[in-house]
């Protein structure tokens, strides 16, 4: 059983009055249990269930692994939520699943969708970990408008995946493993003219992601799947 505790330290530790229901109540478990803690930054704990009273589960910390499951490449994407959300949720669940570092909701020119529920959005985040293991939890980033993102990349390593015509590279060509990468996935409407020509302006390599017209969501997976199977 994995629970998330973002400021656990020392040889005790008291799960969150949320979590300590969830191991009590739901997964009903009892003193001496053996457990996993993940704090997101890294950090793996094993532990033991040592004392169970009422809204609280005391823990002993057996062992700490320090960054766990660390990549040797950071990934960044910034996407345009969909306007059925559903489906965006479903995205940042499966590529935090998959392996991403951080995310960025974009409001483009054509969006359909001008805002998200971050709190929502972050509750899916830190559920995706616990479910694939991971020790990192991705960092999600409020709205932001395209042209304001763009001003604050620094990476040299950044792509545009659109769909317009022109001989334009696939990504698994653009890019090669060990280096870090900024993706940028346009809304179901794709992202605009100026918009690419934006971004060709702040370094932005333009890539396409196959031969077919892929859903906002799917392109965005595809392209976390990309990264993630080429640095394997």
């Amino acid at each position: 059983m994995i629970f998330y505790t973002p400021d656990v330290n020392g040889t005790r530790w008291t799960l969150s009055e949320e979590e300590s229901a969830h191991a009590v109540r739901t997964l009903r478990l009892k003193a001496g249990a053996d457990i996993t803690l993940i704090d997101g930054r890294g950090g793996w704990f094993s532990a033991k269930i040592d004392d169970i009273r009422h809204k609280r589960c005391e823990l002993i910390i057996l062992e700490h692994q320090p960054d766990y499951g660390k990549r040797p490449y950071r990934l960044h994407m910034g996407i345009a939520p969909t306007k059925n959300i559903d489906r965006f949720e479903w995205f940042i669940e499966k590529a935090t699943e998959t392996g991403i570092d951080e995310i960025t909701p974009l409001l483009c020119e054509r969006s359909e969708r001008k805002q998200v529920n971050t709190e929502r959005l972050q509750r899916i985040l830190i559920a995706a970990i616990k479910q694939s293991k991971k020790a990192y939890l991705p960092k999600l980033n409020g709205m932001t408008a395209f042209d304001e993102w763009l001003k604050d990349r620094t990476s040299d390593h950044g792509y545009i995946a659109h769909c317009h015509a022109g001989d334009v590279q696939l990504l698994k060509t653009a890019y090669h493993p060990g280096q870090d990468a900024t993706i940028a996935i346009g809304p179901e409407g794709d992202f605009s003219t100026k918009e690419v020509e934006q971004a060709r302006a702040c370094g932005f390599k333009e890539v396409r992601l196959g031969m077919s017209r892929l859903r906002t969501e799917t392109a965005g997976l595809l392209a976390c799947h990309s990264v993630c199977f080429m640095n394997e």
